[in-house]
Parts: C-alpha cells; sequence; structure tokens
C-alpha cells in the first residue's frame, strides 16, 4: 500500500492503515516525511489535552476516565502515552495499558503507547508527529499523558491546548518542589484519589500557590478534585476542559497558542532535519566517536569544528541543488 492510500485508509477509520502510519512516523521511516505532509491537512480541529503530574497520581486512569466519557457522548479520541523506556529492550515498560484494553474493539478510540528513548521533558521525541496522524484519522480529542518524571515536563504544554496537572494528597513539600516547573503550565489542577485523608491541604495548597501560575489572563486555573477509579469528579473536570476551551476561543487565544508551538516544533524540524543530512553526508556514529575522543584530548575545538561541518553541509546542500 502506498503513501496516499494509506493515509485514505486511515481517514477512513481503518485501525490497521492507522497502527501502521504511526509506526513508520514512530521510527522515522523513509515514508513518515509523506504520511506526516499527507496528514497534516486534515489536522486542526481536534482538542489536545495534555495530562501530566508525578508517578503514582493516577493519570492513566484519569485519561480512562475522560476517554470513556467522551465516548458516550460520541465523540472519538485518540491517546498517545508517552511511558518510560526499559533499559534492555528500549520498549515502553508500561506498554500494554491494561485498564485501556476495554476499548480494544471500540472504532472510535485508538491509544498508541509510547517509549521516551532517553527523551527529555516526558514526551517523546515522535510525539508530536504521532499526534497529526492521529488527529488526521478523524480523533476529536487527543489526550496526551506524559511519562510521569517530574519537572521535566514542560514540553507538553508545547503540544497540548489545555494543559491538566493532576497530584494527589500527601505529597506535602513535593508540591512545594514542583512549583518551579509543571504548577507553572497548569491551566487546570487536578487533586485525584480525594477520598484519601489530606485532598483538602492539597487543594488549599495548589490554590495558595496558583499566584505562580504562568499568565493566563482572565482564566484562573480551577482545582477538581476526583477519584478516577471510581469516575467521582471526572464530569466537573470535563466541565473545565469545556470552559478553558471557551476562553481558548476569545481573542484568538487558541491560535495564539499553537503559533508558540509551532514555532518551537518548526526549530525542532530543523534540529532533527539537520542531524539527518549529517549522517547522510557521512558524519557516522563511529565519526562522532572519534570526534569526541578527540574534544576531549583537546585535539578538537567544537566551538570550530561544529560551526565548520553546518558551513559545509550548507555548501553541500547548495551544489546539490
Amino acid at each position: 500500500m502506498d503513501v496516499p492510500q494509506l493515509i485514505e485508509h486511515l481517514r477512513q477509520g481503518d485501525v490497521r492503515a492507522l497502527a501502521r502510519a504511526v509506526s513508520l512516523v514512530e521510527n522515522d521511516a523513509p515514508s513518515a516525511r509523506q504520511i506526516l505532509s499527507g496528514c497534516f491537512p486534515l489536522t486542526g480541529n481536534a482538542l489536545r489535552i495534555g495530562i501530566t503530574g508525578p508517578p503514582g497520581a493516577g493519570k492513566s486512569t484519569l485519561v480512562d476516565g475522560l476517554a470513556r466519557r467522551y465516548r458516550a457522548q460520541q465523540e472519538t479520541v485518540g491517546v498517545v502515552a508517552v511511558d518510560p523506556t526499559s533499559p534492555y529492550s528500549g520498549g515502553a515498560i508500561l506498554g500494554d495499558r491494561i485498564r485501556m484494553r476495554d476499548h480494544d474493539s471500540d472504532p472510535g478510540f485508538y491509544m498508541r503507547s509510547m517509549a521516551t528513548r532517553g527523551s527529555l521533558g516526558g514526551l517523546a521525541r515522535a510525539s508530536a508527529d504521532v499526534a497529526v496522524v492521529i488527529e488526521a484519522s478523524g480523533k476529536q480529542r487527543l489526550l496526551l499523558e506524559t511519562v510521569g518524571v517530574g519537572q521535566d515536563e514542560i514540553d507538553i504544554v508545547r503540544l497540548a491546548d489545555v494543559t491538566i496537572l493532576v497530584l494527589m494528597p500527601g505529597m506535602g513539600d513535593d508540591i512545594q518542589s514542583i512549583k518551579a516547573g509543571v504548577m507553572e503550565i497548569a491551566d487546570i489542577f487536578v487533586v485525584n484519589k480525594s477520598d484519601r485523608e489530606g485532598a483538602d491541604r492539597a487543594e488549599k495548597e495548589v490554590r495558595s500557590m496558583q499566584s505562580l501560575a504562568a499568565e493566563h489572563g482572565s482564566w484562573v486555573p480551577p482545582v477538581v478534585k476526583t477519584i478516577a477509579t471510581t469516575g467521582a469528579g471526572i464530569e466537573e473536570l470535563e466541565q473545565a476542559v469545556d470552559r478553558f476551551r471557551a476562553w481558548l476561543a476569545e481573542d484568538g487565544r487558541l491560535l495564539t497558542r499553537r503559533e508558540a508551538h509551532w514555532r518551537t516544533r518548526i526549530m525542532e524540524m530543523v534540529r532533527h532535519e539537520l542531524l539527518r543530512a549529517l549522517r547522510g553526508h557521512g558524519l557516522s556514529d563511529q565519526d562522532l566517536q572519534t570526534i569526541s575522543r578527540q574534544v576531549v584530548r583537546r585535539q578538537q575545538d567544537p566551538y570550530q569544528f561544529v560551526p565548520q561541518l553546518v558551513e559545509q553541509l550548507l555548501r553541500q546542500g547548495d551544489n546539490d541543488g
């Protein structure tokens, strides 16, 4: 099946075609660029909801609850769940996502579990591209769950229209410790497992630190208490997301947010293409190892070598053109 056929099939709801396209993009196959280019015009209508927070806060259960609620309203849902990479296999440790298997026979739901592969920021490098393909299949809601590594999850705000930070009772000083990171990017706070002792205190701590939040204009990030395992509070969370979406729709705020996302993405794409081009022009892993050894021994100046290498690459590109 060629790329145009693959895209047409995934547009028509062919789950196998969607899974195939996602795999090709995630693995940066030779056809990935053509797939993404074909999918891009089909995107822009889905609401992207980022769910982030510390390990053990119940993010996966919350994602499952939101997905079920959206599906009950006949809205199609895609999930990108970024998991830690196994140091042995390179695969996603939590890739099975057992609790979401109930959706397997649902044509309106698609989930991809991705390994971070060493990426920082809680998102795999290819997460943004995978989201493009899933959205092109017609999904109306994209739920983007990060790995839960702590403060280094700020990349989610570059990809999501709405960022939800999930916390839980009993974190104590942990809430204070993350205030300089993900606390600042949250559009909505969730105190999950709110049936546990300390839920009210956690809510008060979050509210007391809302002055630290990033500039949201007239939007004051709400604090929603949930018990994801029972579904309690999921409806209130959905309503908070809807209110924020309505706020974003005013005065071009959503467009402004997405423009900021693409500024960052374009620079990431440029870096990726430069690395691809360097490898295509003979900079192998062995060459890189040799150069690194020379740098360590002060036999090579990286501040001279790297600009010269890029300049050489650009000259070759001009000659090839």
